[in-house]
């Protein structure tokens, strides 16, 4: 039986599937007494993800037993009270399944980001901070321009672009740090930052997507449907730049033939 770090058993309604295996629309009911605005679609997601693997029978049904339930449980718990991304989340799996103890930040603490993360999974962990995460605290203008390696006019035609953005305190956080060094690599094949505004423009309306998504779970009165909804939006945000790389390499192959 699955562990979570607390000591105790995952316990999302896995007693009531105990030695047997369940649809996938009595696990949803169950995951609802704790997590109110789980889908079927999240289920479908998490199990694509490689977070739970229910048996299928003969005709393709999911099949899910006792300890898919608790996996489930854990993982919606993990993303709600310590803001841990997939990848990290299946990592701690891994270790409770090898009998290791897992450290975990804070509860509504995120970890802190390192820096640019690789490939369009790890860019979609980058980018979501910017729907709620709490980042590192800000970095004063020249700290800002020591850490990016940028001169004070980059800087300044950027802002001009509206790739960068600094806070009403004068600040910049790691989201801004984040841009800046992918702005410098894009630049060394020579896209200025005004070919970037599509870029930008884009990023902008995939925010005001996200966020009709989830602005009713935002005013919702049940405080864990409200903690969710930061959830929520980090996973669309991770889902939309995914999106985004998929399409721009379907249309790179589609171009190449």
């Amino acid at each position: 039986m699955l562990r979570t770090p607390s000591g105790g058993a995952g316990s999302s309604g896995a007693a009531g599937v105990e030695g047997r295996l369940v649809s996938i629309g009595t696990v949803l009911n169950l995951l609802r007494e704790e997590f109110p605005e789980v889908t079927i679609s999240k289920i479908r997601f998490l199990e694509s993800e490689g977070l739970v693997e229910p048996r299928r029978t003969p005709s393709g049904y999911r099949k899910f037993s006792a300890q898919d339930v608790e996996r489930l449980g854990y993982v919606l718990r993990m993303q709600r009270d310590h803001y841990l991304p997939l990848r990290v989340i299946r990592e701690h799996l891994d270790a409770l399944a090898r009998g290791e103890h897992v450290q975990l930040p804070p509860a509504g603490q995120a970890p802190a980001l390192d820096g640019p993360a690789e490939g369009a999974q790890g860019a979609g962990e980058v980018a979501v901070a910017a729907f709620g995460r709490p980042t590192a605290a800000r970095l004063g203008r020249p700290e800002f321009l020591s850490a990016t390696d940028i001169t004070e006019s980059e800087l300044a035609e950027w802002e001009s672009y509206g790739l960068i953005t600094a806070h009403p305190d004068g600040g910049f956080d790691v989201d801004s740090v984040n841009v800046a060094k992918l702005v410098t690599d894009l630049g060394r094949f020579g896209l200025e930052p005004r070919h970037l505004r599509a870029m930008k423009a884009a990023a902008d309306r995939q925010a005001g997507l996200v966020e009709q998504v989830v602005a009713p779970l935002r005013r919702h009165r049940n405080p864990q449907t409200r903690a969710h909804a930061e959830a929520t939006a980090r996973e669309l945000a991770a889902l939309s730049v995914r999106l985004h790389a998929a399409l721009v390499q379907a249309a790179l192959r589609t171009r190449s033939h």
